[in-house]
């Protein structure tokens, strides 16, 4: 039986191969000599106590339709207003409804890094990143082999990008691991079956090393959750709905990170 993600990565594929008839890989090399170095995210994360990272998300397999966001860049600098530290930009066609000039344009506007979220399966996508100005890519475990997630993990490492590296359970989080990452994002929802639950963040994220920092992912939508994601181990979250959705982001960016601070000051104390 073909899962959700599955099918995501087989439109990806056929997406994938129109782009590659229009712009050869040789091409993209060019590009990416021409844009300015990546930012250091990874680097810039990890100095931080607490983090949000906010996303520009149209639609999900899930929900459908979310929002319209018909001026991208807008919404990215409202975010970074608000004090987000990475923005992420959806750029997945058929069921997220991004696009790489999504990435464009939110790229001219902003000065934070950008995280272009897409599911990563070819060697292209990550030099196309790159030629369009993301700082970070996703590798998603759960649609990657052991080879493919290293060999893009080392190429995105080459072209000076950061990697986010997501996982959903145990056997993908050990295989995270063998790569080394900076960056780990624990995704509350199974891209399998597209369940959401909290549960799977506050179990695996206390099983990441302290020296790699913590993404919580999906399903978070109010304070609480934040503060809690922290008390788990989180240093980060990655949230794209609750924010499109809602009708001030810049505040909701500001009210989460505060309170990511405060939990994350809480959580250290604990420890002591």
């Amino acid at each position: 039986m073909t899962s959700v993600l599955d099918s995501i990565i087989q439109g990806v594929k056929e997406d994938l191969a129109v782009r590659k008839n229009s712009v050869s890989l040789d091409d993209l090399k060019i590009q990416v000599n021409e844009v300015p170095r990546a930012l250091p995210a990874a680097d810039l994360l990890l100095k931080n106590s607490f983090s949000v990272i906010s996303e520009v998300k149209r639609a999900s397999p899930s929900k459908g339709h979310l929002s319209d966001i018909p001026d991208p860049a807008s919404l990215a600098m409202a975010y970074q207003a608000g004090g987000a530290q990475i923005i992420s930009v959806l750029t997945e066609q058929r069921k997220f409804n991004g696009n790489l000039s999504d990435l464009d344009a939110v790229r001219r506007k902003v000065s934070i890094p950008i995280l272009r979220k897409d599911f990563m399966v070819d060697e292209y996508q990550v030099w196309e990143a790159r030629a369009h100005g993301a700082d970070v890519i996703l590798l998603i475990v759960a649609g990657l082999s052991d080879s493919q997630l290293s060999e893009l993990n080392q190429l995105a490492d080459e072209l000076g990008m950061s990697v986010l590296v997501e996982v959903h359970d145990e056997p993908e989080l050990h295989r995270a691991l063998a790569i080394n990452p900076k960056l780990i994002g624990v995704n509350a929802r199974n891209l399998k079956t597209l369940e959401v639950s909290l549960d799977v963040c506050h179990n695996l994220i206390p099983q990441i090393p302290n020296e790699i920092l913590a993404i919580a992912e999906s399903g978070i939508s109010t304070t609480d959750q934040v503060e809690a994601l922290v008390l788990s181990g989180a240093r980060a979250v990655l949230v794209g709905e609750a924010l499109v959705t809602g009708g001030t982001p810049s505040e909701t960016v500001r009210e989460w990170s505060q309170a990511g601070i405060r939990a994350r000051e809480k959580f250290l104390l604990n420890r002591s």
